[in-house]
Protein backbone atom coordinates (compact mmCIF):
# COMPACT_ATOMS: atom_id res chain seq x y z
CA UNK A 1 0.00 0.00 0.00
CA UNK A 2 1.36 3.57 -1.03
CA UNK A 3 0.16 6.89 -0.45
CA UNK A 4 0.48 9.66 -2.89
CA UNK A 5 0.32 12.93 -2.04
CA UNK A 6 0.39 16.02 -4.27
CA UNK A 7 -0.61 19.17 -4.68
CA UNK A 8 -0.67 18.93 -8.81
CA UNK A 9 -3.87 18.07 -10.02
CA UNK A 10 -3.24 16.89 -13.50
CA UNK A 11 -0.92 14.44 -11.41
CA UNK A 12 -3.98 13.48 -8.94
CA UNK A 13 -6.04 13.12 -12.03
CA UNK A 14 -3.76 11.06 -14.39
CA UNK A 15 -3.56 8.85 -10.93
CA UNK A 16 -6.70 8.93 -9.94
CA UNK A 17 -9.08 9.87 -12.62
CA UNK A 18 -10.48 6.50 -13.64
CA UNK A 19 -11.02 5.26 -10.65
CA UNK A 20 -13.03 8.60 -9.40
CA UNK A 21 -15.35 7.92 -12.75
CA UNK A 22 -15.61 4.29 -12.44
CA UNK A 23 -18.22 4.86 -9.22
CA UNK A 24 -19.98 8.23 -10.10
CA UNK A 25 -22.40 7.86 -7.43
CA UNK A 26 -20.50 7.41 -4.37
CA UNK A 27 -17.50 9.37 -5.74
CA UNK A 28 -19.81 12.42 -7.00
CA UNK A 29 -18.44 15.36 -4.67
CA UNK A 30 -14.71 14.33 -6.07
CA UNK A 31 -16.10 14.65 -9.23
CA UNK A 32 -17.57 17.56 -9.24
CA UNK A 33 -15.01 19.44 -6.93
CA UNK A 34 -12.19 18.37 -9.11
CA UNK A 35 -13.60 19.03 -12.54
CA UNK A 36 -14.20 22.86 -11.18
CA UNK A 37 -10.96 23.09 -10.40
CA UNK A 38 -10.07 22.27 -13.76
CA UNK A 39 -12.21 24.53 -14.63
CA UNK A 40 -11.67 27.77 -12.60
CA UNK A 41 -8.11 27.02 -11.26
CA UNK A 42 -6.86 25.47 -8.25
CA UNK A 43 -7.81 28.60 -6.30
CA UNK A 44 -11.61 28.26 -7.07
CA UNK A 45 -12.36 27.17 -3.36
CA UNK A 46 -9.69 29.24 -1.24
CA UNK A 47 -5.91 31.18 -1.70
CA UNK A 48 -4.33 28.34 -0.52
CA UNK A 49 -3.02 25.63 -2.65
CA UNK A 50 -5.25 22.31 -2.86
CA UNK A 51 -3.68 19.05 -1.82
CA UNK A 52 -4.72 15.73 -3.14
CA UNK A 53 -3.66 11.96 -2.29
CA UNK A 54 -3.96 8.76 -3.95
CA UNK A 55 -4.16 5.04 -2.26
CA UNK A 56 -2.42 2.36 -4.26
CA UNK A 57 -2.25 -1.30 -3.71
CA UNK A 58 -0.52 -3.48 -6.37
CA UNK A 59 -0.25 -0.47 -8.52
CA UNK A 60 -3.80 0.37 -8.65
CA UNK A 61 -5.76 3.25 -7.16
CA UNK A 62 -8.00 1.99 -4.68
CA UNK A 63 -9.46 5.61 -2.64
CA UNK A 64 -8.75 9.36 -2.98
CA UNK A 65 -9.05 12.33 -0.82
CA UNK A 66 -8.61 16.15 -1.53
CA UNK A 67 -8.44 18.84 0.55
CA UNK A 68 -9.06 22.74 -0.79
CA UNK A 69 -8.27 24.93 2.48
CA UNK A 70 -9.84 25.97 4.53
CA UNK A 71 -12.47 23.16 3.71
CA UNK A 72 -12.51 20.02 5.24
CA UNK A 73 -10.90 16.68 3.75
CA UNK A 74 -12.88 14.79 1.94
CA UNK A 75 -12.06 10.71 1.31
CA UNK A 76 -13.77 8.31 -0.50
CA UNK A 77 -14.79 5.16 0.85
CA UNK A 78 -12.17 3.51 3.39
CA UNK A 79 -11.48 0.80 4.97
CA UNK A 80 -11.18 1.76 8.75
CA UNK A 81 -7.50 0.55 8.84
CA UNK A 82 -6.59 2.22 5.47
CA UNK A 83 -8.72 5.30 7.38
CA UNK A 84 -6.38 5.27 10.22
CA UNK A 85 -3.22 4.79 8.29
CA UNK A 86 -3.99 7.81 6.00
CA UNK A 87 -4.88 10.02 9.56
CA UNK A 88 -1.30 8.89 10.92
CA UNK A 89 0.64 9.41 7.85
CA UNK A 90 -1.38 13.10 7.33
CA UNK A 91 -0.36 13.77 11.05
CA UNK A 92 3.86 12.65 10.65
CA UNK A 93 3.47 14.98 7.67
CA UNK A 94 2.53 17.99 10.03
CA UNK A 95 -1.08 18.60 8.28
CA UNK A 96 -3.75 20.38 10.38
CA UNK A 97 -6.95 19.92 9.35
CA UNK A 98 -10.42 21.55 10.45
CA UNK A 99 -12.25 18.48 9.76
CA UNK A 100 -13.17 15.65 7.68
CA UNK A 101 -16.15 14.56 5.02
CA UNK A 102 -16.79 11.04 3.93
CA UNK A 103 -19.33 8.10 4.01
CA UNK A 104 -19.80 7.94 7.67
CA UNK A 105 -17.80 4.42 8.53
CA UNK A 106 -14.68 6.17 6.41
CA UNK A 107 -15.63 9.55 8.63
CA UNK A 108 -15.65 8.05 12.30
CA UNK A 109 -12.47 5.90 11.76
CA UNK A 110 -10.72 8.90 10.03
CA UNK A 111 -12.01 11.25 13.23
CA UNK A 112 -11.03 8.49 15.83
CA UNK A 113 -7.85 8.03 14.32
CA UNK A 114 -6.86 12.02 14.15
CA UNK A 115 -7.80 11.79 17.79
CA UNK A 116 -5.45 9.68 18.83
CA UNK A 117 -2.17 11.23 16.73
CA UNK A 118 -2.76 15.07 17.78
CA UNK A 119 -5.36 14.69 20.48
CA UNK A 120 -7.76 17.18 18.64
CA UNK A 121 -11.84 16.07 19.64
CA UNK A 122 -14.04 15.28 16.64
CA UNK A 123 -17.61 16.82 17.34
CA UNK A 124 -20.31 15.51 14.59
CA UNK A 125 -20.82 18.62 12.29
CA UNK A 126 -23.54 16.84 10.13
CA UNK A 127 -24.86 13.35 9.59
CA UNK A 128 -25.80 13.73 5.60
CA UNK A 129 -27.36 11.03 3.67
CA UNK A 130 -26.69 10.88 -0.23
CA UNK A 131 -29.73 10.31 -2.50
CA UNK A 132 -30.01 9.26 -6.34
CA UNK A 133 -33.56 9.98 -8.42
CA UNK A 134 -35.75 6.78 -9.31
CA UNK A 135 -38.92 7.47 -11.39
CA UNK A 136 -39.27 11.52 -10.98
CA UNK A 137 -42.31 12.23 -9.54
CA UNK A 138 -43.95 15.77 -9.94
CA UNK A 139 -45.73 17.43 -6.70
CA UNK A 140 -49.86 16.90 -7.11
CA UNK A 141 -51.14 19.13 -6.86
CA UNK A 142 -48.16 21.15 -8.44
CA UNK A 143 -47.85 24.77 -6.71
CA UNK A 144 -48.92 27.41 -9.38
CA UNK A 145 -46.54 28.93 -11.53
CA UNK A 146 -43.40 27.42 -14.25
CA UNK A 147 -40.03 26.90 -13.78
CA UNK A 148 -36.65 28.78 -15.96
CA UNK A 149 -33.80 28.83 -15.98
CA UNK A 150 -31.71 31.76 -14.26
CA UNK A 151 -29.72 34.04 -16.07
CA UNK A 152 -27.81 37.30 -15.91
CA UNK A 153 -30.68 39.44 -14.86
CA UNK A 154 -30.99 36.85 -11.65
CA UNK A 155 -27.50 37.57 -10.44
CA UNK A 156 -28.14 39.53 -7.70
CA UNK A 157 -31.11 37.58 -6.45
CA UNK A 158 -28.79 33.89 -7.26
CA UNK A 159 -26.25 35.59 -4.77
CA UNK A 160 -28.22 36.89 -2.20
CA UNK A 161 -30.06 33.16 -1.77
CA UNK A 162 -26.96 31.26 -1.87
CA UNK A 163 -25.91 33.45 1.16
CA UNK A 164 -28.93 32.44 2.81
CA UNK A 165 -28.63 29.12 2.20
CA UNK A 166 -25.28 29.08 3.44
CA UNK A 167 -26.45 30.86 6.78
CA UNK A 168 -29.49 28.16 6.79
CA UNK A 169 -26.62 25.71 7.29
CA UNK A 170 -24.07 27.40 9.46
CA UNK A 171 -21.74 27.35 6.92
CA UNK A 172 -20.33 31.14 7.25
CA UNK A 173 -17.46 31.46 5.12
CA UNK A 174 -17.83 28.05 3.13
CA UNK A 175 -18.23 29.61 -0.51
CA UNK A 176 -18.09 32.85 -2.29
CA UNK A 177 -22.14 33.83 -3.33
CA UNK A 178 -20.52 35.76 -6.00
CA UNK A 179 -18.28 33.44 -7.85
CA UNK A 180 -20.93 30.65 -7.21
CA UNK A 181 -23.61 32.52 -8.68
CA UNK A 182 -21.30 33.21 -12.07
CA UNK A 183 -20.71 29.73 -12.46
CA UNK A 184 -24.45 28.72 -12.05
CA UNK A 185 -25.04 31.04 -14.72
CA UNK A 186 -22.37 30.53 -17.12
CA UNK A 187 -23.48 26.90 -17.46
CA UNK A 188 -27.12 26.88 -16.70
CA UNK A 189 -27.23 25.36 -14.05
CA UNK A 190 -29.94 27.50 -11.77
CA UNK A 191 -33.16 26.84 -11.87
CA UNK A 192 -36.02 29.28 -10.59
CA UNK A 193 -39.65 28.65 -9.86
CA UNK A 194 -41.62 31.40 -10.13
CA UNK A 195 -45.47 32.85 -9.64
CA UNK A 196 -47.50 33.08 -12.54
CA UNK A 197 -46.83 37.08 -12.17
CA UNK A 198 -43.00 36.05 -12.69
CA UNK A 199 -41.98 36.49 -8.97
CA UNK A 200 -39.21 34.21 -8.05
CA UNK A 201 -39.93 32.29 -5.44
CA UNK A 202 -37.36 29.20 -4.92
CA UNK A 203 -33.92 28.16 -6.36
CA UNK A 204 -33.00 24.76 -7.10
CA UNK A 205 -29.53 24.79 -8.59
CA UNK A 206 -26.85 22.24 -10.07
CA UNK A 207 -23.19 21.04 -10.29
CA UNK A 208 -22.52 20.87 -14.35
CA UNK A 209 -22.49 16.74 -15.31
CA UNK A 210 -19.81 14.70 -15.38
CA UNK A 211 -18.93 10.93 -15.34
CA UNK A 212 -22.79 10.64 -16.39
CA UNK A 213 -23.63 11.74 -13.17
CA UNK A 214 -25.42 15.34 -12.18
CA UNK A 215 -25.75 16.28 -8.63
CA UNK A 216 -28.03 18.79 -7.69
CA UNK A 217 -27.65 21.66 -4.71
CA UNK A 218 -28.16 23.69 -3.67
CA UNK A 219 -32.45 23.62 -2.83
CA UNK A 220 -33.02 26.97 -1.13
CA UNK A 221 -36.64 29.00 -0.74
CA UNK A 222 -36.80 32.14 1.56
CA UNK A 223 -38.34 31.61 4.75
CA UNK A 224 -41.29 33.43 4.19
CA UNK A 225 -41.97 31.55 1.03
CA UNK A 226 -42.04 27.88 2.65
CA UNK A 227 -44.34 25.33 3.32
CA UNK A 228 -45.92 26.54 -0.15
CA UNK A 229 -44.39 23.24 -2.52
CA UNK A 230 -41.83 25.22 -4.02
CA UNK A 231 -39.38 23.65 -3.48
CA UNK A 232 -40.72 20.75 -4.68
CA UNK A 233 -41.28 21.95 -8.29
CA UNK A 234 -37.80 23.99 -8.17
CA UNK A 235 -36.14 20.06 -7.28
CA UNK A 236 -38.38 18.51 -9.78
CA UNK A 237 -37.79 21.42 -12.86
CA UNK A 238 -33.91 21.04 -12.12
CA UNK A 239 -33.95 17.33 -11.92
CA UNK A 240 -36.09 16.65 -14.83
CA UNK A 241 -33.50 19.21 -16.84
CA UNK A 242 -30.46 16.71 -15.99
CA UNK A 243 -32.04 14.14 -16.66
CA UNK A 244 -33.03 15.31 -20.36
CA UNK A 245 -29.27 16.89 -20.79
CA UNK A 246 -28.52 13.00 -20.52
CA UNK A 247 -27.46 12.64 -17.03
CA UNK A 248 -27.33 8.84 -16.12
CA UNK A 249 -27.42 9.50 -12.61
CA UNK A 250 -28.90 12.47 -10.44
CA UNK A 251 -27.72 12.66 -7.34
CA UNK A 252 -28.56 15.57 -3.99
CA UNK A 253 -27.09 15.47 -0.37
CA UNK A 254 -29.61 16.23 2.38
CA UNK A 255 -29.04 17.18 6.32
CA UNK A 256 -30.72 13.88 7.96
CA UNK A 257 -31.44 16.57 10.68
CA UNK A 258 -34.04 18.37 8.50
CA UNK A 259 -36.63 16.22 8.06
CA UNK A 260 -38.77 18.74 5.78
CA UNK A 261 -36.30 18.82 3.18
CA UNK A 262 -35.85 15.03 3.08
CA UNK A 263 -39.51 14.42 2.72
CA UNK A 264 -39.69 16.34 -0.37
CA UNK A 265 -36.85 14.60 -1.69
CA UNK A 266 -38.48 11.18 -0.81
CA UNK A 267 -41.92 12.30 -1.79
CA UNK A 268 -40.35 13.33 -5.94
CA UNK A 269 -38.68 9.98 -6.58
CA UNK A 270 -35.05 10.45 -4.32
CA UNK A 271 -33.87 7.41 -2.89
CA UNK A 272 -31.06 6.75 -0.64
CA UNK A 273 -28.29 5.33 -1.31
CA UNK A 274 -25.31 5.56 1.66
CA UNK A 275 -25.04 7.95 4.66
CA UNK A 276 -22.33 10.29 5.28
CA UNK A 277 -20.77 12.38 7.76
CA UNK A 278 -19.01 15.81 8.10
CA UNK A 279 -17.08 15.93 11.54
CA UNK A 280 -15.33 19.22 13.09
CA UNK A 281 -11.74 18.89 14.68
CA UNK A 282 -10.74 21.31 17.63
CA UNK A 283 -7.83 21.52 19.30
CA UNK A 284 -4.01 22.38 19.66
CA UNK A 285 -3.11 20.30 16.26
CA UNK A 286 -6.59 21.12 14.14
Amino acid sequence: MSWHITENLDAFLARAGTFLRSRPVLHTVQLTVTERLSTYGTRAYGDEAPVFGVLERDGAPRAAWFRTPPHWLTLTPLAAEDAAALAARLADLGHRLPGVSADRGTAVAFAEAWRRHTGAEAALYQHQRLYRLGTLTPPDPMPPGRARIAGKADRELLVRWFDGFLDDVGKTGAGDPEAWADARVEHGGAVLWETPDGVPVSLAAAHPMIAGQVRVGPVYTPPQLRGRGYAGAATVAVSRAAREAGAEEVLLFADLANPTSNGVYLRVGYRGVADFAVYDFSGPDR
